[in-house]
């Protein structure tokens, strides 16, 4: 029986990264490429696209 382990591209350097416990920043090869991710997080170099509240209701209110 042949076990097959998920691997992805690193969104940073694109090297691959094993998914298992063994790879600790998964999705990322390395606490570095982490940590470039979250500063472009934070500069606000990345955005989720969705509805923009130009007031402070709850989503709830909205309908």
């Amino acid at each position: 029986m042949t076990i097959k382990t998920l691997s992805v591209k690193c969104p940073i350097c694109k090297k691959e990264v094993l998914m298992t416990k063994d790879s600790l920043f998964r999705p990322f090869c390395s606490k570095r490429c982490r940590d470039i991710d979250f500063g472009e997080w934070a500069k606000e170099s990345y955005s989720v696209e969705g509805n923009s509240l130009e007031t402070d209701a709850w989503s709830e209110d909205l309908e």
